[in-house]
């Protein structure tokens, strides 16, 4: 029996409230392995909707996103791609996910503003909310960009895990698990350059 008291308060964080109006429609969902614990998706006929990084069991998981996207199938096929990366990123390789199609607001939104803005970022690379705004042409925006980046559904293939503080904290990570994932994912890619620089030398 699904405890959907317990998993409902461990996803509603980083879980934009427009994502309610996709619930019921038509689609697909997955849970794939992992180096570091499962990982869920779920997809619509124009890509990526949303992306659950590694922190519940593979049952509790797949109950979830059925649970809270009925319109959706459970079907791996539309998921191929983003289960190789997201594989090879967890194993330590230095993957990028351009090629992995994702629904987002609009263009002329501020949220599709900041998260395309984000999805520039590449592997390892770090910069500050302030910074971030900056980049989109729009410097004095950065709490706006912490917001709407904590609304982000699709984290590492939106990797607002490489946003932080101007002093260099870590800042918040709204995905289940927290700031210490992000912590570790930040670790990650640190060695993974060091190991891309190394072998390029």
């Amino acid at each position: 029996m699904l405890d959907t008291a317990g998993l409902i308060a461990g996803s509603a964080c980083g879980y934009d409230p427009d994502m309610a109006r996709k619930k019921d429609q038509p689609g697909f969902y997955a849970v794939w392995p992992s180096a570091w614990g499962p990982v869920g998706g779920v997809a619509g006929e124009s890509g990526l909707r949303r992306l659950v990084l590694p922190h519940y069991q593979a049952d509790q998981l797949a109950d979830l996103l059925a649970w809270e996207h009925p319109g959706a199938v459970r079907d791996t096929g539309p998921f191929a791609r983003i289960i190789e990366l997201s594989r090879a990123y967890f194993n330590g390789q230095a993957v990028e996910f351009d090629d992995v199609a994702c629904e987002l607001p609009g263009e002329g939104a501020f949220g599709g503003k900041v998260l395309r803005a984000c999805r520039k970022l590449r592997y390892a690379q770090t910069v500050s909310y302030s910074e971030l705004a900056k980049l989109m042409g729009q410097p004095e925006a950065s709490r706006a960009v912490a917001a709407a980046l904590g609304k982000n559904n699709i984290p590492l293939v939106i990797p607002c895990h490489r946003v932080m503080y101007a002093d260099g904290a870590l800042g918040g990570f709204s995905a289940p698990g927290g700031v210490e994932i992000k912590r570790r994912m930040l670790a990650l890619e640190a060695s993974g350059r060091q190991k891309r620089n190394t072998h390029s030398e």
